[in-house]
């Protein structure tokens, strides 16, 4: 995704925000629901507010929405919904970044990448998962071993196509 040349527009009403996007047109948005990364995606220096959004009722899909780029959107899933034995490793001092405590959890999302002609090829991001501190509403990528994990993990193997 390339960074956007133009900028998010804002209209507050009745304490929403109102943001309009390049892939869901105008959302409004509680300030509260607003999560700030502590250090910014990397490749988008700019980006440092999002929302959660989900995909739908049903489904597992979540997008995490820029509210600094209209046009930055990334598709996600909460881990332990895709790999329950994912464990990645925070840090005391990203702990501390996202104003959490040793024993709190962490929201953990992955982010996927769903190829346009072929979804059965989608990937997630075990590297560089996405932890969120849901109280603080504090978020940060927490970049992993490389010789443990994988940028690009398949999410279905050849069996599960079949």
């Amino acid at each position: 995704m390339m960074p956007a040349m133009t900028t998010t527009t804002y209209t507050e009403t009745h304490g929403e925000i109102t943001v309009s996007t390049s892939r869901f047109g105008q959302l409004s948005v509680n300030p509260e629901k607003i999560i700030t990364m502590t250090s910014p995606f990397l490749g988008f220096p700019d980006s440092k507010r999002f929302i959660v959004k989900p995909h739908g009722e049903e489904s597992p899909f979540l997008w995490l929405q820029s509210l600094d780029d209209p046009k930055l959107a990334f598709v996600a899933i909460q881990a332990a919904l895709l790999i329950p034995q994912y464990q990645p490793e925070i840090s005391a001092l990203t702990r501390q970044e996202l104003q959490g405590s040793p024993e709190q959890a962490l929201e953990i999302l992955l982010i996927l990448t769903i190829p346009r002609e072929n979804p059965e090829g989608m990937t997630a991001n075990l590297l560089g998962p996405v932890a969120i501190n849901p109280q603080k509403r504090l978020a940060k990528q927490v970049l992993q071993d490389p010789t443990r994990y994988d940028a690009c993990w398949p999410v279905f193997t050849m069996d599960q196509t079949e």
